[in-house]
């Protein structure tokens, strides 16, 4: 029995079924799951109004998506739940790798301090589905949320796209002028448009169990290779809040999903991985390996994000995350294209920005999967002298993998990016995801650095700053300006000696970067950075 209780949304009936014209929404969002919730509060925090429609008037059944990375927590920071989520979560940044009976070696996913958020935490995805419900409420004006509201065609005209919804009282046209698929991998709004993934899906099935547990496992990922409680295959184990555990268990080819859900065969496997203890199963799923992507997420006006516009396998934590990062790349463009400050095509640059995301996702899912379910006794003896080097050979670590946990991709050499002109060092190239480091604001509070940016473009300077452009709000460190870096890790992460300035994009990326820059170079980068073909 599950021990999670959703709350339960009523359905309120729509303007729409009492011949009413109701709202021209400037955007449509399908799918109520944490892709289309971050996508509407997003929108709304940019001022921009949509309509969040979904077939179910609960939140999702059992854990799903559990481990949100450390860009995507920043994200939800900006958002307004990342406390929230961090408080109920599970903190945890190392992980084990075992091989049959013994470690091969542990991994610290964030070693270095100087950051708000962890590598990681856990966190089921009802939970995540709950706290993005109640801060879309905190926007009546701006967010409205139609439940058990099954969206069963979509298309699109020149000027507008549209979805037909059935609900129990009816049936509605609703017509915007954006439409985010984010309804999953059966996604109808995909189908009603003839579209279909390209990619590999794998043969081999797993199992995911939530398991009900009294026992104090550290906070930490523990994954096998041929444990001896469940031979010849793979085994991961997750620490979830409320005392439950994520397990996974590779079955093979063959394997029978209806018949490897039934409890009579799930329970063998769990006791035989966690001993006689005591424990409860809470939820059952058995999914294949699937590396797969739509060939574009940009169809005119109708657009996808999250499962509906790409697949990978759970191992790496690249699902869940890889939609929310769509998000995030996603919704300031189509609120300045809907603003009127940026043109319809620098919606593209979703397209090939997220599309090189989900690129580099499937490839370390395939790639995770190969190694996973070795084909051959040549593969198997390889991936087992891999794991033998391993345990001494720090090389050799680079080669194995599990699963390789999400990471925030770089936008490097991207087209809204500005070419450098400067010496500057680090990583903060244009493209990267700025890095996040301890502040004291100018009342002497401490605080984060990313606290301070997104939303809007930034210039952040390092000393005195000149006057900014338009549309451009400055913030500077150190001296006598907004921030001061207590800890010099600013200065160290951002190659921040006096007179260097950032150009920072609402989505926390790097637009630009300078040494001295005129208001007109700003200006130029700034433009280019909206989808301008002049700049």
């Amino acid at each position: 029995m599950p021990r999670y209780r959703s709350p339960v949304f009523p359905f309120v009936r729509p303007p729409e079924l009492d011949g009413r014209a109701g709202r021209r929404w400037p955007v449509a969002i399908v799918g109520a799951g944490p892709v289309g919730l971050a996508a509407a509060i997003d929108l709304a925090l940019a001022g921009i109004a949509s309509v969040v429609i979904d077939e179910s008037n609960v939140v999702s059944t059992g854990s799903r998506a559990i481990c949100w990375s450390k860009r995507t927590l920043e994200i939800f920071d900006r958002l307004g739940v990342g406390d929230r989520m961090v408080a109920k979560g599970v903190t945890w940044k190392v992980g084990r790798l075992f091989h049959r009976d013994r470690e091969v070696y542990a991994f610290d996913l964030l070693p270095e301090p100087g950051h708000k958020r962890p590598a990681f935490i856990n966190l089921q995805q009802y939970y995540v589905e709950e706290y993005l419900i109640d801060r879309a409420r905190d926007f009546p004006d701006l967010i409205e949320l139609r439940f058990m509201s099954r969206v069963t065609d979509a298309g699109q005209d020149p000027d507008c796209a549209w979805v037909d919804v059935e609900t129990p009282e009816g049936k509605y046209r609703l017509a915007a002028d954006y439409v985010i698929a984010c309804d999953g991998v059966r996604s109808t709004v995909r189908r009603s448009l003839g579209l279909d993934f390209i990619g590999r899906a794998f043969e081999e099935r797993f199992l995911i169990t939530d398991v009900e547990m009294a026992v104090e496992f550290p906070s930490e990922r523990w994954f096998w290779f041929e444990p001896p409680f469940h031979d010849g295959q793979s085994a991961l184990l997750h620490k979830q809040p409320d005392n439950i555990y994520r397990i996974d268990l590779q079955l093979g080819s063959g394997a029978d999903p209806e018949e490897e859900r039934r409890p009579e065969r799930v329970i063998p496997r769990i006791r035989a991985m966690v001993g006689e203890r005591p424990f409860e199963v809470d939820w059952i799923s058995v999914y294949s390996f699937q590396c797969r992507r739509l060939a574009r997420f940009v169809h005119d006006r109708v657009i996808f994000a999250g499962d509906s516009a790409h697949i990978v396998s759970p191992f790496g934590a690249r699902g869940g995350n890889g939609g929310i990062q769509d998000v995030d790349n996603l919704c300031w463009k189509l609120a300045t294209v809907l603003k009127g400050e940026g043109p319809p095509a620098l919606l593209e640059t979703y397209n090939t920005e997220r599309v090189h995301g989900a690129d580099e996702n499937i490839l370390n899912s395939a790639r995770a999967t190969s190694f996973m379910t070795p084909k051959s006794r040549m593969e198997h003896l390889f991936r087992d002298e891999v794991l033998a080097l391993a345990s001494t050979h720090p090389f050799a670590r680079q080669l194995v993998n599990s699963g390789r946990l999400s990471r925030p991709c770089s936008l490097a050499g991207f087209s809204l990016g500005t070419a450098e002109t400067s010496d500057l060092g680090g990583t903060m190239v244009p493209g990267a995801p700025c890095l996040d480091a301890p502040v004291r604001g100018a009342n002497g509070e401490d605080g984060w650095l990313l606290d301070h940016l997104g939303g809007s473009f930034i210039a952040l300077g390092f000393g005195a700053l000149a006057s900014t452009p338009p549309g451009v709000r400055g913030l500077t460190v150190g001296g006598s300006g907004d921030l001061q870096d207590p800890q010099g890790l600013l200065a160290a992460r951002y190659d921040g000696a006096p007179s260097v300035v950032y150009l920072i994009r609402p989505d926390q990326h790097v637009a630009a970067r300078f040494r001295e820059p005129t208001v007109a170079e700003i200006s130029r980068a700034l433009a280019r950075a909206q989808g301008s073909s002049n700049a």
